[in-house]
């Protein structure tokens, strides 16, 4: 189940991308980028009432809090990065370098959360950066 729905990430991740070039032109890409979170935050929250979800967020700890509010942050800055970037430009060369995300995050993951770099992960690394460079060049 996890990779279909990591494959329905991807599509409708490059959905946003398309439609989001289209719908920015003659807007403020700040004002652009929070529209979209309206509408996400409006998604986000329905998803959580339809479930019946909203009663565990008594439970949530602190360290879940402050870890969820800086993913949040980070998350707020990098939309509001990637809207100006596709405005001002292409968005298939955006696209590529803001998917080195996936480097970026295995680094990350081995660093923070100690998790296992193996051969097949760094060959896999560098074929993506590789990859982005070739696109973008």
């Amino acid at each position: 189940m996890w990779l279909i729905l990591a494959l329905l990430s991807a599509v409708f991740a490059a959905a946003t991308s398309i439609l989001a070039k289209i719908g920015i032109k003659g807007v403020n890409s700040n004002l652009a980028t929070t529209i979209r979170t309206s509408v996400v935050l409006i998604m986000a929250w329905s998803i959580v009432f339809i479930t019946k979800s909203q009663h565990g967020i008594v439970n949530i700890d602190r360290k879940s809090w402050l870890f969820l509010t800086l993913s949040g942050l980070a998350t707020g800055a990098s939309w509001l990065c990637y809207f100006k970037a596709i405005q001002i430009g292409d968005v298939s060369k955006v696209v590529p370098i803001d998917k080195l995300s996936v480097v970026i995050t295995l680094f990350f993951a081995f660093i923070v959360l100690h998790e296992e770099f193996t051969p097949k992960s760094i060959i896999g690394t560098i074929l993506i950066g590789a990859g982005t460079l070739l696109m973008v060049l």
